[in-house]
């Protein structure tokens, strides 16, 4: 038999102090940069170098790379060196109010604009109030009333005269203006007047009539008067408006004399301003009032906002592109959003609640964003993506997109979007996004991926001492020394599972460094070493392994059935690992299988009571195709076999037990009891190799636990795949025990070898004549099976005997029932 121990030296690779060249990591020269990641690196640079559409970036790798760091790094690297994007506002849109404007502006030049626009308001009221209430104005516009009242008064003056010239009088009653006949100097009565001659009476009323047309000519001409005069005062209304604010309009005009969107809409400022100048001036009556109680407006009256900058994003002169983190990337964080304000029980809003989003304060940069938080936001991704597809910044509520509002609302000019995004995610968010969505490869062509470890040797080794030497600098930790490293470089290996590897999860080994310092301080220590680095370690497994503990206590109590010792018919201990958090631990569990005649079915109890996941479900099936393979070629496979984790109340995934499950199938069928004192791991294919699995160190030291509880005995061990020794980084108890004799571990390339090591029985090789030995294990196996064969087709031929008896002799003919399933389970004759 092969031997297939392992020695101690092959079960952890250790780091060897004497072959670091430094005392200390205040030596060495920290790292500046990332280890092992220049093809991440490169990617990231070329995306971000990239100009054309379509060119954004999505960095993908696990949690805790380092991710965020290099693109940060490599980000605000870039954006330093190029050149500072415009500022933009939004304006009041003087032809349609709903849809504002949004102006461009050179960097820096927004705040001044907004600044402006503020004094501008501010002097406009003094300077048109200062107008209005000048002498001057008042003047002229006395006279201008003056001439009105001196031509009225002219009118009837001339009407007047020409009245008394016929002697009637032009008398002023309440009820307006009347004629009436005089005589020496008195209005007559209506009797004296008809006691007038007929002819006097006569020609007293033409001259009446006269005078009236006269005098209905003059009263019609008063409006007109009136008018004109208004006219002319609200022309100079105007001019003395425009004459009052042109200085303060020039000023503006010279300074963003370059920039012709802000010189146009200056203009219509300045005409709307003479065209609305009484909303500068006083008026207490405006205010609105409530109940019969005046109320204070608190932000200033409407034309004030009306002539506003919404100053909506403002940038450094000196600042290079900006780089924005937005780590809530909802629909309105992203694209904006217009805001309401209460106004006596309603909501309002208006140019100056337009408020900026993330593509806004990183349009003409970069954009980092975490694709998880993204796709969790309801219309986040769709928004980013309708923005990018279109170049444009679109500011649209919800309830507009959705069509559940139908209320009328702003729609600000959409803004021109220049901008690099940087989605940061891990592996499978990016591949089920691709598959589901084939726009990610239009919109997101460059792939950052990380690595997440890498080989093993003397310079990434020295590599991971100035990585440590470079967080003792930033964070002000103690040093490290020689031995300190070593044992934080054989602890990369043990979270890569790969005694060859290193682990390039930065922040775990990050964290392993911060809690030794610690431990150190708690010591007294003025240096890190390898004790301080090894307690971190069990600090962190001691904080996390409750329930590894609780498994172990009911192991040990007997309520979860294990044995160690001894040995059992179709009884195999397999080795599972479970996940709890970043805290993983490996424990024994009983597999057990029950073999009789039957159909040739292998039943996965596990996946009957949907216990088990498909991987799982695949490795029974290939059990299946190996013991149909290898046994009875001339026989069909006559057998109805159970197989099933004892004591498993919970899902059971991956194929990693398929070995031990047949391991126990083998026994069972050979009737050869399986040593306990050993432990099994790993999966089988149809040729029956023994494939590598993962998790290994854990499940090793989970059995190697139990085993030390109850006492080790030197036959107790664990037989893994041959393929997993590379992977091997356990802990220094269980080297040591291995290296006393008191514990082992094997490595099996085969079914044949793992059998062998589990029944002491060799496993047999078919000879010249195609049989396997009698003794060996498959000789017995294939023993069975042909017993069930046979059987099997004895029961068919005396079941053929019976019905041909029992059938008339023109019966048709009907082909013969192998057997049916009782109620019992059981194979019965039909």
């Amino acid at each position: 038999m092969t031997d297939t121990a392992l020695r101690p030296d092959q079960l952890y690779q250790r780091c060897d102090p004497q072959d670091l060249d430094f005392d200390t990591t205040a030596e060495l020269t920290p790292l500046d940069g990332f280890m092992g990641q220049q093809r991440a690196v490169d990617a990231l640079q070329f995306g971000i170098g990239m100009r054309h559409k379509g060119y954004n970036l999505f960095v993908l790798g696990p949690s805790g790379m380092g991710k965020h760091a290099l693109v940060r790094r490599e980000v605000e690297r870039r954006a330093a060196e190029e050149k500072v994007p415009a500022d933009w506002c939004y304006v009041f849109n003087f032809d349609d109010m709903h849809r504002p404007r949004a102006l461009r502006l050179p960097p820096g030049q927004g705040v001044e604009l907004q600044r402006d626009s503020e004094q501008l308001i501010r002097d406009l009221g003094d300077a048109i109030v200062g107008v209005f209430e000048s002498d001057e104005y008042r003047t002229r516009v006395q006279s201008m009333h003056e001439a009105l009242e001196e031509q009225q008064e002219q009118a009837f003056s001339e009407i007047q005269q020409h009245a008394e010239e016929k002697d009637i009088a032009l008398l002023r009653t309440p009820t307006g203006i009347t004629l009436a006949p005089l005589q020496k100097g008195k209005p007559l009565g209506p009797q004296e007047f008809h006691k007038l001659p007929e002819e006097d009476r006569k020609r007293i009323e033409q001259d009446i009539t006269a005078l009236q047309e006269d005098l209905r000519r003059v009263l019609h001409q008063l409006p007109l008067w009136k008018k004109r005069t208004d006219e002319q005062v609200e022309a100079l209304n105007h001019e003395l408006a425009s004459t009052a604010i042109a200085h303060l309009f020039e000023v503006l005009a010279e300074k963003y004399a370059e920039l012709e969107p802000v010189t146009a809409h200056l203009q219509q400022v300045q005409a709307d301003v003479i065209e609305h100048y009484r909303a500068f001036l006083p008026d207490q009556d405006n205010k609105p009032a409530l109940l019969g109680l005046q109320l204070q407006r608190n932000e200033g009256p409407p034309w004030q906002r009306r002539y506003q900058v919404n100053l909506l994003l403002a940038h450094d002169r000196d600042g290079g592109a900006p780089v924005v983190y937005e780590d809530l990337p909802s629909y309105n964080n992203l694209v904006g959003r217009v805001e309401h304000r209460a106004n006596m029980g309603a909501l309002e809003t208006d140019f100056t609640l337009v408020r900026a989003g993330a593509l806004h304060r990183a349009n003409g940069g970069y954009l980092v964003l975490d694709a998880l938080k993204l796709l969790l936001q309801p219309f986040a991704w769709d928004g980013l993506k309708r923005a990018l597809q279109a170049g444009e910044i679109r500011i649209e509520s919800l309830g507009q997109i959705t069509s559940l509002i139908s209320t009328l609302s702003l729609e600000p000019e959409p803004i021109p979007l220049t901008v690099k995004v940087v989605l940061i995610g891990d592996r499978r968010i990016y591949y089920l996004l691709s598959m589901l969505d084939p726009e990610l490869d239009t919109l997101f062509k460059v792939a950052v991926d990380f690595e997440d470890r890498f080989e093993r040797d003397a310079e990434s080794t020295h590599l991971y001492a100035r990585l440590i030497a470079s967080l003792v600098q930033q964070e002000r930790l103690r040093p490290f020394d020689r031995a300190g490293v070593a044992r934080i470089v054989e602890q990369g290996a043990r979270l890569a599972e790969d005694n060859q590897r290193l682990s390039g999860h930065m922040r775990s080994l990050a964290d392993l460094a911060r809690e030794a310092d610690y431990w150190a301080g708690q010591h007294g220590r003025a240096q890190v070493g390898a004790a301080e680095v090894q307690r971190a370690i069990d600090a962190q497994i001691g904080r996390a392994d409750r329930i590894r503990r609780r498994i172990q206590e009911e192991i040990e109590r007997g309520t979860i059935l294990i044995d160690i010792d001894g040995s059992q018919v179709g009884q195999v201990n397999g080795l599972a690992v479970i996940a709890l958090g970043g805290f993983r631990f490996g424990h024994p569990s009983r597999i057990t299988a029950r073999t009789r005649l039957g159909d040739g079915e292998v039943l996965d109890i596990e996946r009957e009571a949907k216990l088990g996941g498909p991987i799982h479900s695949k490795g029974v099936l290939i059990l299946q195709g190996f013991l149909s393979g290898r046994y009875v070629p001339q026989h069909p496979l006559s057998l109805s076999a159970s197989l099933v984790f004892e004591q498993s109340y919970g899902g059971v995934e991956g194929d990693s037990a398929s070995s031990a499950e047949l391991y126990a199938l083998l026994s069972s069928l050979a009737q050869t009891p399986i040593r306990q004192d050993l432990a099994v791991t790993g999966s089988v294919n149809q040729q029956g190799q023994i494939q590598a699995i993962g998790g290994v160190n854990e499940k090793i030291e989970g059995f190697f636990d139990i085993c030390a509880a109850r006492g080790l005995t030197g036959t107790q061990g664990v037989i893994i795949p041959s393929a997993n020794v590379k992977h091997l980084m356990l802990r220094q108890d269980v080297v040591e025990a291995v290296a006393q004799g008191r514990f082992s571990v094997h490595a099996v390339s085969s079914v044949d070898q793992g059998i062998a090591l589990l029944t002491g029985l060799p496993a047999g090789q078919r000879d010249a004549d195609g049989g396997f030995p009698p003794d060996s294990l498959n000789g017995r196996v294939e023993a069975r099976l042909i017993g069930y064969a046979e059987r099997l087709q004895a029961l068919a031929a005396a079941r053929n005997g019976r019905l041909s008896d029992q059938a008339p002799n023109d019966a048709p003919h009907q082909a013969p029932a192998l057997g049916r399933r009782g109620s019992g389970g059981e194979e019965t004759p039909s």
